[in-house]
């Protein structure tokens, strides 16, 4: 833990990438464009020729660190989930009541986004708004087992496992942690997503929050 509070470095398993593109300013440029191209246009329609004329640089310069744009939505969704991650480390570790610990890590994972100016060359609330409307195409593929097996969505998993341990220290008896702590991380994705698109089939608006909908849901689960 106090590794990753002092490191401010947001770590991205090496094998999804070719060459880090915090290596060099190509590289973060890289990333800093597809954010807003991606948010701008959608994935599907996204590609690397289009990021090229957009950076001025060649495709085959941006292959150069990603081979696909499936890894490159790996490495942004595997970035945000890192720094997630380091908010709720960050927002917990001098927290000694369990309850309120649990409370605060339910309010970093559900909550809005805002901009985080450590990271010039990543707007987080743009990002955010592609982990809601995107992440799902980064691991609904047939590749998917394979993927796992090589690591590529340990952070998502690690911050999912930070979380169910948390309840299990308020209630080692519950027997679905897991499935709960999973539910309050996915489920505020899309709680945000019908918050924005399909307002008649949720209760969370302007004056009602996911983080309030998930903190009720998981402490009456646990009592």
């Amino acid at each position: 833990m106090i590794n990753l509070l002092s490191n401010l470095k947001i770590n991205v398993p090496e094998k999804i990438y070719l060459k880090d593109p915090e290596s060099s300013k190509l590289g973060r440029r890289i990333i800093e464009q597809s954010i807003l191209l991606i948010d701008e246009i959608g994935f599907d329609s996204y590609t690397f020729k289009k990021l090229g004329v957009k950076i001025g640089s060649n495709e085959s310069s941006i292959y150069r660190y990603f081979e696909s744009k499936h890894k490159l939505l790996l490495y942004l969704t595997s970035w945000y989930w890192a720094w997630i991650e380091y908010q709720l480390v960050f927002a917990t570790h001098n927290i000694t009541d369990e309850k309120l610990q649990l409370q605060k890590a339910i309010e970093v994972v559900t909550r809005s986004i805002k901009e985080d100016n450590t990271f010039l060359y990543i707007n987080e609330v743009v990002l955010n708004r592609i982990v809601i409307n995107e992440y799902s195409k980064s691991y609904l593929t047939k590749e998917v087992d394979t993927e796992n097996k090589e690591g590529y969505f340990i952070v998502y998993k690690r911050l999912v496992t930070r979380l169910r341990d948390m309840m299990i220290k308020i209630n080692p008896k519950y027997k679905y942690a897991s499935t709960l702590a999973s539910t309050v991380v996915e489920g505020a994705l899309h709680q945000h997503f019908l918050k924005e698109h399909f307002k008649s089939i949720t209760d969370c608006d302007a004056t009602t929050t996911p983080t309030q909908f998930f903190t009720e849901l998981t402490f009456n689960a646990l009592k």
